[in-house]
């Protein structure tokens, strides 16, 4: 299996933390030197070994905000 290269070019905020440390992070990563995308994953402390995630252009990260912002109060969790 090909090494998969990965660069965050920006640590945008922790989400959550889990009892072993990992810590779920939106993050600008850069896959295999291609332009950085948002980022939604888990991440060992040292940022060495990561989880599988969802990686979002702006685009998609704007539409994600605006569906959030948009939904209606019945639909939250509180």
């Amino acid at each position: 299996m090909a090494e998969i290269k990965f660069e965050i070019t920006k640590e945008l905020g922790v989400i959550s933390e889990n009892a072993k440390g990992w810590t779920r992070e939106l993050n600008l990563v850069s896959w295999n030197d291609r332009e950085p995308k948002f980022d939604i994953r888990d991440w060992s402390p040292d940022h060495t070994r990561m989880s599988k995630g969802i990686s979002l252009t702006e685009e998609e990260m704007t539409q994600l905000v605006e569906l959030f912002n948009a939904r209606d109060e019945e639909d939250s969790f509180e």
